[in-house]
């Protein structure tokens, strides 16, 4: 994909400037056969012609009229560990990224490294959860929407969200225990199983599941690019229209 840089589009604009006067000029003096009156006539339509688009542009910047702000929204993906929400956000966020929309990626993996001692346990989840909120708050306020990848396996914490930021879209990336075991290449669901990780979402701590969610993805039928297309329909039928 290749973008026009600003040198580009000033010599386009020149380029096309000096074609119009010239064209002006060849007509004046195949009409009226005077070299002089031609160039002068060039000239004097080149300089009104920028101060004419430039007042247009101008008064065009103090209508609001035809102009539709875009609010931002979040896209927050929640599930199992190895369910497929980082990779599926991932794809979201570039597919977004197309639309040229003020727009960040937040994912766990990120922002647990942002922030130290961060424990696994219902109380400190719930907090972190907060945090991640007022950050996404702060970002909206700014116009900024958020694609937002957190296990959050709790019910209160994804309510938290929905009530702190605007325009929530609750995705649940929902997939079998055994399906997620068999995706594991970090090897966190043994660890969890022998006891060297507490607090393991699915095996040592419970994963509640989203009731009021407005997509439901199975990854155990849907490849990650149907997954990507469905969502990338709602927000486009539902907040970029």
């Amino acid at each position: 994909m290749y973008r026009d840089t600003n040198r580009r589009s000033i010599a386009k604009g020149i380029s096309w400037r000096v074609a119009a006067t010239t064209t002006t000029i060849i007509i004046v003096y195949v009409f009226f056969g005077r070299l002089d009156l031609a160039i002068a006539a060039g000239l004097l339509e080149t300089i009104l012609k920028v101060a004419l688009y430039w007042a247009h542009e101008r008064a065009w910047l103090k209508i609001k009229w035809g102009r539709k702000k875009i609010e931002p929204f979040n896209v927050w993906f929640t599930g199992l560990p190895m369910s497929g929400k980082s990779t599926i956000a991932d794809g979201v966020y570039k597919e977004l990224q197309k639309l040229d929309i003020p727009l960040e990626r937040l994912d766990s993996r990120d922002i647990r490294s942002l922030i130290p001692n961060v424990g696994f346990d219902r109380i400190d989840r719930n907090r972190h959860m907060y945090r991640v909120g007022h950050l996404i708050k702060t970002l909206q306020n700014n116009s900024i929407s958020t694609v937002a990848s957190f296990i959050s396996p709790y019910s209160e914490s994804r309510k938290a969200i929905r009530k702190m930021v605007k325009n929530n879209i609750m995705v649940y990336v929902k997939a079998d225990i055994e399906s997620c075991k068999l995706r594991d290449y970090k090897g966190v669901y043994e660890k969890a199983l022998s006891g060297e990780i507490q607090n393991f979402t699915g095996i040592s701590d419970v994963y509640e599941e989203p009731q009021h969610a407005e997509i439901v993805l199975d990854t155990d039928k849907l490849s990650v690019e149907e997954s990507i297309e469905i969502v990338i329909k709602y927000i486009k039928k539902n907040y970029i229209k």
